[in-house]
């Protein structure tokens, strides 16, 4: 399920924004200014950004320009204003589209459609359907590739497979003799360290604070799991 990001500080617009991309399938969130919306960027994946330029705190200039400098997300602008120079601006900043206000759903629906098939096309990272999405990471099983924000992390092999059997397991807790036997493919030798190591060097690769993680997280008394973002 593609996730989609609208920040638009029109609060019943991006109500009914929802609504409608939801009955397509999607899964919408929305926020109503610049800098909440590039903190729920950071802090989640998403597939399209649908941003509207006049913005409290940070206008939709702004937070385009911030996001292009670590993602190549596509970005449909919003606006008001029907002036050529601020769709050719938008497009310069790094815009993948733009819609002027008033427009129709039919649309709306038009512009997402294509700029997530162009997305899912021409990103390398997005090829295969089996894609795997853990909060900021994307994790590519057919590739062995794993990305956070738009930014590839090298990972060992037996580190890519950790991740990938939390991941895929997102929510569950496994005890570190399930890790060991579905990781490692071996029986259970009760040396914890093996595990703990490839745990800490994972999550300094992945985690923003790897001393507060929330990708891999530990459950202490049980074991470890990956971190819940359903």
């Amino acid at each position: 399920m593609y996730q989609i990001l609208i920040i638009d500080d029109d609060i019943d617009l991006c109500k009914l924004l929802k609504n409608n991309l939801e009955k397509e399938g999607y899964s919408v969130h929305f926020c109503n200014n610049g800098c909440i919306g590039l903190t729920e960027i950071q802090n989640n994946t998403y597939q399209l950004i649908i941003l509207d330029i006049m913005l409290p705190l940070k206008n939709g200039y702004e937070v385009l320009t911030e996001i292009r400098t670590s993602s190549h997300v596509p970005i449909l602008m919003l606006t008001a204003k029907d002036e050529e120079g601020d769709k050719v601006s938008c497009l310069r900043i790094g815009a993948d589209d733009y819609l002027t206000k008033p427009f129709s759903n039919s649309e709306l629906l038009a512009r997402v459609s294509a700029l997530l098939r162009r997305y899912i096309q021409f990103t390398p990272k997005n090829k295969t359907n089996n894609e795997i999405i853990l909060g900021k990471l994307s994790i590519n099983p057919s590739r062995h590739e794993v990305y956070k924000n738009a930014q590839k992390i090298e990972l060992t092999a037996k580190e890519f497979d950790l991740l990938m059997f939390l991941a895929k397991n997102q929510g569950q807790v496994f005890t570190k003799k399930q890790i060991y036997n579905a990781v490692w493919n071996d029986e259970y030798t009760y040396d914890d360290n093996n595990i703990m190591v490839h745990i800490r060097r994972l999550r300094k690769k992945i985690e923003d604070d790897p001393e507060n993680p929330i990708h891999i997280i530990t459950v202490w008394g049980v074991g470890y799991k990956a971190g819940d973002f359903q």
